[in-house]
């Protein structure tokens, strides 16, 4: 990148900063459904799963009794916030590195180099770039972890260069560094570690051979002068959340793609469809310069082709990854994956940029176990969310009928058709978990600073209300929705917050959150979420780290677990200090947690002197006993 003063922007500031939203919306009653943290809790937060919406009269007025069941479900004693530049969890677990970026796959690949990282040619044989999702399979007594690799560092990645990518090579590097590995990890007398050589690691990147299927492939959109038949792609990009199918494959989401993409000929027309999801004549990485397929003036349908949920097979590491082109295109952040009664895939996907929407899939064919799934994500419904101030809600559905759009540029330009059916705008929806043993989903709002104040990308009001209660919301929430009849592939739903992050040490109006956010639990910009068998939510957060003003006492990024039957929530886990806690897997034996740890600053986790590396960390009870 030519312009240094971008590099260290998060993806959505280098969205604004490329496609600045205007400034004001055209609606005037944001001030007059501004709520005070009073009004608010009367109206949607409720802590007990399965509750509807609750008066404050109702809420949990026993807090010692429930703290008291919370810690014996939780089995851990809540730590402070840190600052630190290392990880620190509870009294009697420990934790210890299991993968750091550059670590090899393979025995060919050359050792990481302390001051200049990894070479071109070992890039695609070692462990990638900064961490996300992930999940772990059990393959025929081994247990493989599928995990992605989301965006590179080019400063870090290319420190020779000083982060500029000057070169194809430079281009390829990075390309090689991001994507998905799948690997073997087994754990040993020194603990866990990557089963170098097994023939079940993979690394996925950039240029790997992918094929287009559901309504929109083989369509005009889709179809490049490489590709004529619109089916067949190179390489996943921006792999954000994740999913776990109930057949046993894995889902990789593709979020950011757009800053992927760019033109050399700064006066080439761009296409109409490109402006809402901020694709422009400015890539992040320069790869349009090396690389026609990048460049939008002479592959304007490349675009077209990512941003989509891809499916993996972690146990044949010679298969095809598959574009599921039926779960839209938009900025994926994860994929959760539910059974109707009736046996119909559900797909819950949020779209992770403000002001965007909740979007749900539900398979027309169903799941039996041994059946042929190789369809199931192809043919279907794909609906987004309308919530109803009054805290119901309904899923309506992206057809020809209801938005005026042929089938494939539904799936093709599924933000439009979402605004065309009048879904709610949200603070930026990341992950969707599903309750194992409660028929309900929760989705985190990680936060939006344009609520109430700008419109999103399409032109979408944003106005305070509903499960986005709070103008310039800094702090996010977590929403909860109770699908009707207890079948996720119902039409309609009751909805509450489970949580409204905040500072009640600096705040005592809607800002300083809701009942069950106290000086002990301090967090922002909720993010990451996994449910473990118990039915305990683990909740990861990506916010300011400053411990400064608004975010004073919150610490570093930090993980913690929250009790849908009580409401509390505890913090488990912090980061080292410039660190995202994402992604969160458990062995087989329920034994280890794995979590990743994403841009962290230096000196993690190798010490001062040795460039700083995203990792996968293990976490166990000093007991060994089970974890979740």
């Amino acid at each position: 990148m030519n312009d240094n003063d971008t590099r260290h922007l998060s993806w959505d500031e280098w969205d604004e900063l490329k496609s600045p939203r205007p400034e004001a919306t055209d609606f005037d009653a944001v001030v007059d459904r501004a709520l005070s943290r009073r009004g608010f809790l009367s109206g949607v937060l409720a802590f007990g799963s399965g509750a509807a919406v609750m008066g404050t009269a109702s809420l949990m007025g026993a807090t010692s009794a429930r703290a008291q069941t919370a810690a014996s479900r939780m089995g851990f004693t809540p730590i402070p916030a840190f600052t630190d530049a290392t990880v620190h969890v509870p009294e009697g677990y420990g934790w210890a590195t299991l993968a750091r970026w550059g670590d090899p796959l393979f025995s060919d690949a050359a050792p990481f180099d302390p001051a200049t990282g990894i070479d071109l040619a070992s890039s695609d044989k070692v462990f990638g770039e900064n961490t996300d999702g992930m999940e772990l399979f059990t393959v025929g007594g081994r247990q493989l972890i599928a995990v992605n690799h989301e965006y590179v560092n080019p400063d870090i990645n290319l420190p020779q260069t000083g982060g500029d990518v000057t070169s194809a090579e430079d281009a390829q590097k990075l390309m090689n560094l991001q994507g998905v590995t799948v690997m073997e990890v087994a754990e040993g007398d020194d603990g866990w570690a990557i089963v170098v050589d097994s023939p079940m690691n993979r690394r996925i990147h950039h240029n790997t051979p992918m094929r287009l299927s559901g309504p929109a492939a083989g369509s005009d959109l889709l179809k490049t002068e490489a590709d004529p038949t619109g089916t067949k792609s190179l390489g996943t990009f921006n792999n954000c959340g994740a999913g776990k199918t109930p057949w046993g494959t894995y889902l990789t989401c593709e979020e950011n793609f757009n800053g992927y993409f760019g033109s050399t000929d700064p006066e080439a027309t761009l296409p109409e469809g490109y402006a809402r999801y901020g694709i422009g004549h400015d890539s992040r990485y320069d790869y349009e310069k090396f690389d026609a397929r990048f460049d939008v003036s002479k592959n304007p349908n490349e675009p077209h082709r990512a941003g989509y949920v891809v499916e993996i097979d972690p146990a044949d590491p010679a298969s095809t990854p598959v574009k599921r082109t039926a779960l839209g295109r938009f900025k994926h952040e994860n994929a959760a994956c539910a059974l109707a009664p009736d046996g119909r895939v559900v797909v819950y996907m949020g779209d992770d940029e403000r002001g965007e929407f909740l979007y749900k899939f539900v398979s027309t064919g169903t799941y039996s176990a041994g059946g042929d799934t190789s369809t199931l994500l192809d043919d279907g419904t794909l609906y987004a969310a309308i919530f109803n101030d009054d805290g119901t809600g309904t899923w309506a559905p992206l057809t020809e009928d209801a938005t005026g759009m042929s089938t494939a540029e539904i799936h093709v330009f599924t933000r439009m058709a979402a605004s065309k059916v009048g879904a709610t705008t949200m603070d930026r929806p990341e992950w969707v978990a599903v309750n194992p043993v409660s028929v309900e989903g929760y989705c985190a709002l990680t936060n939006n600073k344009n609520r109430g104040l700008k419109p999103n990308a399409g032109g979408d009001e944003t106005p305070v209300g509903g499960p986005n209660p709070r103008e310039a919301n800094k702090y996010g929430q977590i929403v909860r929705w109770y699908p009707a009849g207890d079948n996720h592939a119902s039409d309609v739903f009751e909805w509450d917050l489970y949580v409204m992050a905040g500072n009640p040490e600096v705040h005592d109006d809607a800002y300083a959150g809701s009942e069950n956010v106290n000086a002990g639990n301090l967090f922002n910009s909720p993010d990451g979420m996994m449910f473990d068998t118990r039915g305990l939510l683990w909740i990861q957060t990506d916010g300011d780290d400053s411990n400064e003003g608004d975010f004073a006492g919150m610490g570093n990024n930090q993980m913690l677990v929250g009790d849908p039957a009580s409401g509390v929530i505890e913090r488990f886990m912090t980061g080292p200090k410039g660190s995202e806690v994402t992604g969160i897997t458990w062995s087989s034996d329920l034994r280890s947690l794995f979590a990743g740890i994403q841009h962290p600053d230096a000196p993690f986790p190798d010490g001062e002197g040795v460039l700083p590396r995203s990792s996968i960390v293990v976490i166990k009870r000093s007991d060994n006993a089970m974890i979740g």
